[in-house]
């Protein structure tokens, strides 16, 4: 038996939509407000607006220098495992995900 899936679906458990000068009214006014889940904790630094300039922002990271078990490789710039090496061409390694 063929199914028109472009048919729409009713069943006995949907109740009749209401219409749209139900729901208005329904909410109340026509003022509608967003709400920002913020904890309480939180000030108003933790808070990151888009847009907002960051200029005079410091930003700290440690760079760990690639220890003895690991390679740069030189298609994606990845630095990845030994065991990760599909070739070696001058001096050049490729991980597997680059050659594969």
């Amino acid at each position: 038996m063929a199914t028109d899936y472009d048919a729409p679906r009713k069943t006995e458990e949907d109740s009749p939509a209401e219409s749209l000068e139900a729901l208005q009214a329904s909410r109340g006014g026509n003022a509608q407000t967003a709400v920002i889940d913020v904890d309480e904790n939180d000030t108003a630094e933790g808070i990151d607006l888009p847009g907002a300039d960051l200029s005079n922002e410091e930003l700290t990271v440690i760079v760990v220098p690639e220890q003895s078990d690991e390679f740069t490789c030189s298609s994606c710039f990845l630095v990845r495992h030994r065991s990760q090496v599909a070739r070696e061409k001058n001096g050049m390694k490729y991980c597997r995900e680059c050659e594969g």
